[in-house]
């Protein structure tokens, strides 16, 4: 279902003076109380009018009118409905009919089984689809008479008229075979759960078949009954066999299935397809296994046969396009590249051949958000300002008239409280986003910069504003009212002439005559990046208060992070870790030499990625670091999966010192400073596995260090009172070791 959320609070415009701090930030205000955090309204869909949207409230959805942003009436009311709580939705193509969903139970981390339902608009009747127990990724047919979808690994339509399912496939099973989906290797890399795609003319389904029956198994116990149950998921490990994946398309007409040649090699990637515009012709997208050749190929669906349209190389990698967006007059398509060492748009026709270069310069372009056929215009969001603003432009198919979108500084955004964002000469700075109505004649901004929380704007397609939906003032006052630290940006040049940019949050009281501890935030992954005009409610507030106990806290986007095109980014490519460890050390020097900060007492913290780096860092600049804390942190590359780690490394079998020269496990002997390591048992993603085996280096160098085990949470360490209780580990640790 194609979604915008968007979290907003009062649509009541009020003004506000800024308060004099009076409280201090707790621990309870950012991970129990919500004080710091916008609320709102979820799931706005643009009517296929183009003047109205649809938003999804606890009552019902909601019609807007986009010319007033006015309420107009409310197409669906669950108080007569009888059903559980509603948690998504889709319309049909006509819009008489809605698919609703609710009762979400996770799989992974973006996959799950609902419940669904079709409401139907003209009776206000309600029938469930899923009698056979909850299902996935349930997608009406674009005529609106069928519904497909995934239970059990398999993949069943069902004909709303008769109400009569039909089975696709037979053969799912378990850690065997997949239809319909992805494994977890695809769902966590490639960002992809759904595996079948409607034709537009509702006569075919594509679909992904993946066999994971050599794929090894990881096994993780789950713990709390008597005795401990053990879940077995397949889970491919760098150098390790993949599913075998194919694609299918299903002729409803005939009840057949045809298995496409998708090319002789098994050992390769089938990342993306979608259909054009033709109903007898499926893109599908194809990548070899170390992702530095990609190809999107055509297929015939009635003879199978496979053209090539377009392909790619890289001497490093080639990212899966951010857009690949065939146009309605079937002759053209949009795609995105980083091929002129920045991520840019580019036109190119069916018969694969380049038409134009669309946007070029010395900055990424993130992705096209919204495409105006009728008028030839394109709405994208950029780096082009700086690596650490998102910006929102225009730009016509030729690739000219380029006009930004970004608030002028004569529109008034703070409505007399709190700060602005920052201002160049002529525009309003900070993180823009846009959700298009269709036809693009209207869209929602949502803006926030690093001090300022999200606001929430009507616009026609000129940029105009027409209504201030919702500006979040009581949020921004509770910000003041809980003290004046905020980000402040700058860069520093390393001693080999990199620039880098950062952020530091400095207490209020800040008196450059004294010392203060130094407290790092890292991450530092591929094209990552944490140095962004941005408002974040949790972490960003968690510093505020350390701040407010007497720390320095800052934060840096090393060598290897997004935003500053693709040299910069790929440069750490078969040597993960390496400039990333030698940026963090160089970094904490410079800030170390400060005649404000303590060089003594200088300390880090990441998660993940960043809990690899903190690690490191700790261990390779035991002369710098004095504390680290490291939660869920990978520590040997050979642990984690092949689509992320061979990417950026390559095969452990191809390049065994990319993975060991930078592998925490053999540095523990260098351990002097304060450790804390974290870790969820319940970790599909960074095994509880990478945690034990430092533990057992850090005990054979006879290390001591403290550890804390969540049993059965996940990556993200959350549910319950799981976040603040680990917020409140770590914020003892730092009182005590920094």
């Amino acid at each position: 279902m194609k979604r915008f959320t968007l979290f907003i609070a009062l649509l009541t415009v009020v003004g506000f003076t800024i308060a004099q701090p009076t409280k201090r930030i707790t621990l309870e205000d950012i991970w129990s109380n919500g004080t710091f955090m916008p609320r709102g309204y979820r799931f706005i869909q643009s009517m296929k009018d183009g003047e109205h949207y649809c938003v999804l409230t606890r009552n019902g959805i909601e019609r807007y009118a986009y010319k007033t942003g006015e309420i107009v009436d409310n197409v669906c009311s669950f108080s007569n409905l009888s059903l559980p709580d509603i948690e998504d939705y889709e319309f049909s193509a006509d819009e008489q009919k809605i698919l609703l969903s609710s009762g979400f139970e996770p799989i992974y981390r973006h996959s799950g089984v609902s419940d669904y339902y079709v409401y139907t608009i003209a009776d206000g009747k309600v029938k469930k689809i899923s009698v056979a127990g909850k299902q996935r990724l349930t997608t009406l047919s674009p005529d609106g008479t069928k519904v497909a979808y995934v239970r059990d690994n398999n993949l069943f339509y069902m004909d709303l008229s008769t109400d009569k399912e039909y089975q696709i496939t037979t053969d799912g099973r378990m850690n065997h075979i997949i239809n319909g989906t992805t494994d977890w290797v695809y769902e966590e890399e490639f960002s992809i759960t759904k595996g079948f795609y409607w034709s537009p003319d509702s006569k075919r389904i594509a679909y992904y078949r993946f066999d994971e029956s050599n794929v090894r198994e990881f096994t993780m116990q789950t713990w709390g009954a008597l005795y401990p149950d053990n879940y077995n998921f397949k889970y491919p490990k760098a150098g390790e066999d993949n599913s075998v994946v194919d694609i299918y398309i299903y002729n409803l007409e005939n009840a057949s299935s045809m298995r496409l040649n998708t090319g002789s090699e098994n050992d390769q990637y089938l990342p993306r397809m979608q259909w054009t515009n033709d109903a007898n012709i499926l893109a599908f997208m194809r990548m070899n296994r170390l992702q530095n050749h990609m190809e999107l190929l055509l297929a015939n669906a009635t003879t199978g046969k496979i053209t090539t349209l377009y392909t790619e190389d890289d001497k490093a990698y080639v990212e899966v396009p951010d857009t690949w967006k065939f146009l309605a007059d079937g002759k053209s398509f949009l795609i995105t590249s980083e091929k002129d060492g920045y991520n840019h748009i580019y036109l190119y026709g069916m018969d694969g051949q380049l038409i134009r270069q669309i946007t070029s310069g010395n900055f990424d372009v993130i992705n096209i958000c919204g495409i105006d056929e009728k008028n030839q215009k394109i709405y994208f969001r950029s780096h082009e300002s700086s690596p650490i603003n998102t910006d929102l432009y225009v730009i016509d198919f030729k690739g000219k008239k380029k006009v930004c979108l970004n608030y002028d500084v004569k529109d008034k955004i703070n409505d007399g409280y709190g700060e602005d964002g920052v201002k160049d000469e002529k525009y309003v700075l900070g993180t823009y986003n846009a959700n298009f109505s269709n036809g693009c004649k209207y869209y929602i901004c949502t803006f926030s910069s690093a001090n300022h929380v999200p606001r929430y704007t009507l616009h026609d397609s000129k940029g105009n504003i027409i209504k201030v939906l919702q500006d979040n003032a009581n949020v921004q006052q509770r910000l003041a009212e809980y003290g004046r630290e905020k980000k402040e940006f700058g860069t520093l040049t390393t001693s080999e002439g990199v620039e880098l940019n950062y952020y530091i949050i400095k207490p209020a009281d800040f008196d450059e005559n004294k010392q203060y501890p130094l407290f790092f935030y890292v991450y530092g992954g591929p094209g990552n990046q944490q140095v962004t005009n941005s408002y974040g409610w949790n972490d960003y507030n968690w510093f505020r208060m350390l701040a407010q106990k007497g720390y320095v806290v800052a934060c840096f986007d090393g060598r290897g992070t997004g935003g500053r095109g693709a040299e910069f980014k790929k440069c750490t490519y078969r040597n993960l870790g390496h400039y990333e460890c030698i940026d963090a050390i160089e970094v904490a020097k410079w800030f170390g030499k400060k005649p404000w900060i303590d060089e003594s007492r200088i300390g880090i913290f990441g998660w993940s990625f960043g809990g690899y780096l903190s690690s490191l860092c700790i261990l390779k600049g035991n002369d710098v670091f004095k504390s680290a804390i490291a939660v869920a942190p990978v520590t040997t590359w050979r642990y984690y999966d092949n689509i992320y780690t061979e990417r950026f490394l390559q095969r452990p079998q191809d390049n065994p010192d990319g993975y060991d020269n930078n592998s925490p496990i053999n540095f523990a002997d260098r351990l002097k400073g304060n450790y804390l390591l974290v870790h969820g048992t319940g970790d599909d993603n960074v095994h509880f596995q990478n945690a034990l085996d430092l533990v057992t280096a850090l005990e054979k160098a006879d290390k001591q260090f403290e550890m804390r085990v969540y049993p059965n949470k996940n990556h993200s360490i959350y549910g319950g009172n799981t976040r603040l209780n680990l917020y409140k580990l770590m914020t003892d640790f730092i009182e005590r070791k920094l």
